[in-house]
């Protein structure tokens, strides 16, 4: 079975930092483009990065740029997010998502594969 498995969420403070962790099961992530999303109850899910399946190319929202880095670790099969200086703004849940050419975008139908999501929650 083909699976993403995000983990690495929790309650952070402001300015805090935190790593999440997108891993694969049943299939290789090296040949699949990968993408963050986040999703706030009552909101639409909203891109957040993504990056190419060598690595070589990244992208982010205006809203986390100079904040987050995206990374990804073939021989892991797995794909980060670092999350540094969180804002409360921040809080959602978080979802990774492959998909099998690096569009740069963030159109849900372009993503074959989705994990169940991790909660990410910045409070004081």
């Amino acid at each position: 079975q083909l699976q993403l498995v995000e983990s690495g969420g929790g309650l952070v403070q402001p300015g805090g930092s935190l790593r999440l962790s997108c891993a694969a099961s049943g299939f290789t992530l090296d040949s699949y483009a990968i993408a963050w999303f986040r999703q706030v109850p009552g909101k639409e899910r909203e891109g957040v990065s993504c990056i190419s399946s060598s690595g070589g190319i990244t992208n982010y929202v205006d809203s986390v740029k100079g904040r987050f880095t995206i990374s990804r670790d073939n021989a892991k099969n797995t794909v980060y997010l670092q999350m540094n200086s969180l804002k409360p703004e921040d809080t959602a849940v978080y979802y990774c998502a492959a998909s099998e050419s690096y569009k740069g975008t963030y159109y849900y139908i372009d993503y074959d594969y989705w994990g169940q999501g991790t909660q990410v929650t910045v409070s004081s």
